[in-house]
């Protein structure tokens, strides 16, 4: 993907899309021609709300920053607008057209849960080998959202129509309320995907009949509301498409690249959840994904089913380095972070998980370092270069989990660590290692809904395996591991 004015003919006026990703962390506005070239970036940070002592997504104020964005591109002959979003939210319509309202804000899933309602919760899931939906903390799981919230305005709930929160975006822009599968098959509880059809539990309880009609991810599901096409300028013809979760939308523009095209191979999507999603060329069964070690079955835009396993990365580093994430990544500092690590695997300092609790292959797993980078020089690199190895064991550990194998792609934000992906590729000397440098997976991803024959300008790079005693230190890691459990 490349920046207006580099690449493709087809001129930047005619046919643009907009694709709008609405991540945990940043809402992104993104603007591309026809032949998948990138025009223009909109960026905002999410705001966490708080009403009535609840988390909340601030969808009012998200609403707001996409009414300004969309008017910033009114001299853009806009064709699509394609909505992206994380898949732990839904919202509650009063009615399922244009006049339709949110009967509540929707609930951040990092809000806790009630431990009465969770207890009553767990009670009614299905079982893991029929949704791939393991149990989450927190309101993780989307079904636990929805009870919840059924006992917090049983009134509202039981009139309301429910949309995944992609979908939300889309009745936003369009006024069409829909479903989807790829948000519905998320971790929610909600889907069974080897059946393709609600779970025994959204039935029951009159889930399923309360959620919109299902659409497909690349479904036109209208055209621009006419109150937003006259405010931001934009032609009232613009057609709005039901649109994805947002990792799923990355595999979709992984898809695309021949490296990984029709292969088996794992994408490993990293920001705030690094996330393993395996195209299996082989077939698997629920079964064989273990239980409570964070690993599910995500469906994808066509409705198959994909073993996924997931840990909170971007978080987990954040929380070591104490500033903004990008510190591991940039450029100028690679050099240096590289520079520590022969002096780590030599004196075998490690973290042990989990950082986040409740999440990830070492959900129960108490934090904490071994041989510590505190009393010898460098040791602000050595910390952030020993947070990269950890990154690289936990993310190992997860797509063993899922049985990937043969080719491996690492997109997002981390992408560019060089200790955490040569880290890796260490670690997986059998496996083809790569990177992406595009930092607009998804956007393009849900760009390939309209047109699946587009591929990236981007090259991908293979890995060159981190140098030293890796497998030395994998096995101490495991073994510090055994003796914490």
């Amino acid at each position: 993907m490349t920046k207006e004015g580099t690449t493709r003919a087809g001129g930047t006026r005619a046919g643009t899309t907009i694709v709008v990703d609405i991540g945990k962390t940043l809402s992104k506005l993104t603007l591309w021609s026809r032949g998948g070239v990138l025009i223009d970036r909109q960026v905002r940070p999410n705001q966490v709300i708080e009403i009535d002592g609840i988390r909340r997504l601030d969808a009012e104020g998200i609403g707001a920053w996409i009414r300004e964005g969309l008017a910033r591109w009114a001299d853009r002959a806009i064709e699509t607008i394609v909505p992206v979003a994380h898949g732990a939210g839904f919202a509650a319509l009063d009615g399922a057209g244009a006049d339709a309202h949110l009967l509540f804000p929707p609930l951040d899933y990092e809000q806790p849960i009630p431990e009465a309602v969770r207890a009553a919760y767990h009670a009614e899931r299905d079982p893991f080998a029929l949704t791939g939906s393991p149990a989450l903390p927190d309101g993780l799981n989307l079904g636990t959202q929805v009870y919840w919230m059924a006992q917090q305005y049983p009134e509202a709930m039981a009139r309301a129509t429910l949309v995944p929160w992609a979908q939300y975006w889309a009745w936003f822009l369009s006024g069409a309320a829909v479903s989807e599968v790829t948000s519905l098959g998320c971790h929610s509880d909600l889907w069974a995907p080897e059946q393709g059809t609600f779970s025994p539990m959204a039935v029951r309880l009159g889930w399923a009949t309360r959620f919109a009609p299902l659409a497909r991810a690349a479904d036109t599901v209208g055209t621009l509301r006419p109150d937003l096409a006259a405010q931001s300028g934009l032609s009232p013809e613009v057609r709005v498409l039901a649109g994805l979760h947002d990792s799923n939308a990355a595999l979709l523009a992984a898809r695309g690249l021949p490296e990984i095209a029709n292969h088996e191979a794992t994408i490993l999507s990293t920001g705030t959840w690094f996330i393993a999603m395996r195209l299996a060329r082989e077939a698997f069964a629920l079964a064989d994904l273990p239980d409570g070690r964070d690993t599910l079955v995500n469906v994808d835009a066509y409705g198959q089913p994909v073993p996924s396993a997931r840990f909170m990365g971007g978080r987990e580093i954040e929380t070591v380095i104490q500033i903004d994430t990008r510190r591991i990544d940039i450029r100028p500092d690679q050099p240096l972070l590289m520079e520590a690590v022969p002096a780590l695997l030599e004196r075998r300092t490690m973290m042990m998980p989990s950082l986040t609790p409740g999440f990830g292959p070492y959900p129960s797993g108490r934090a904490r370092w071994i041989n510590a980078p505190v009393e010898w020089a460098g040791t602000w690199y050595a910390r952030r270069a020993a947070i990269c190895l950890y990154a690289a064991m936990v993310a190992d550990t997860a797509l063993d989990l899922i049985g990937a194998k043969d080719r491996l792609l690492i997109e997002g934000r981390f992408c560019d660590a060089e200790v955490f992906v040569r880290a890796l590729a260490a670690l997986r000397p059998d496996t083809e290692v790569y990177i992406a440098h595009a930092h607009n997976d998804v956007s393009f991803g849900a760009l390939r809904l309209i047109d699946p024959d587009l591929t990236a300008d981007s090259q991908l790079r293979r890995v060159e395996p981190l140098e030293g005693d890796l497998s030395g230190y994998r096995a101490a890691w495991h073994a510090q591991m055994r003796e914490l459990v």
